[in-house]
């Protein structure tokens, strides 16, 4: 029995330790503890070439573009928001067609709510950054596939000069 005890007892201590680290481990949810994320990076997706341009922290917010290129025409753009309200942030997004015409109605986004932050990550809803390095960054989009299951899309960026 008491090794039983003793067994529970370090599990409960070990728990406690991982939740301890967890919270260590999360900063405040702020524009600037994720700017790692500013730049322009380029990768590949859905069979294409893909470009996305973070801009550094300003005014409350980030802003980004998105840019896909399939057989050199471009198949769709985002325009993209991070912005910090009721003290935590928000990703927010707009599709648009080659030719600008919106996914979405003129007053409708798809948002994202914050999870949390780490040093290397941000986690939204729906959508994460994983820093790799300086230069390298892994962007996670969970993607309805036609039979309406969620799929995780991996777009792995390196930062372009």
């Amino acid at each position: 029995m008491k090794q039983i005890l003793l067994f529970l007892f370090s599990l409960t201590v070990s728990a406690q330790a991982e939740k301890g680290m967890q919270i260590k481990d999360t900063l405040a949810p702020k524009l600037e503890n994720i700017k790692w994320i500013s730049g322009n990076w380029k990768g590949e997706a859905f069979g294409g070439q893909t470009e996305e341009n973070w801009s550094e922290p300003s005014g409350g917010s980030m802003m980004a573009t998105f840019k896909l290129i399939n057989k050199g025409e471009v198949s769709f753009y985002e325009i993209e928001i991070i912005r910090e309200i009721e003290n935590s942030l928000v990703l927010q997004l707009k599709h648009f067609d080659n030719d600008l015409k919106g996914w979405e109605t003129k007053n409708e986004t798809v948002d994202f709510p914050l999870i949390k932050i780490t040093p290397t990550q941000v986690i939204f809803e729906g959508m994460s950054f994983e820093k790799v390095s300086d230069n390298e960054m892994n962007v996670y989009v969970d993607i309805k596939n036609d039979n309406g299951e969620v799929e995780i899309v991996k777009f792995n960026y390196k930062k372009s000069s």
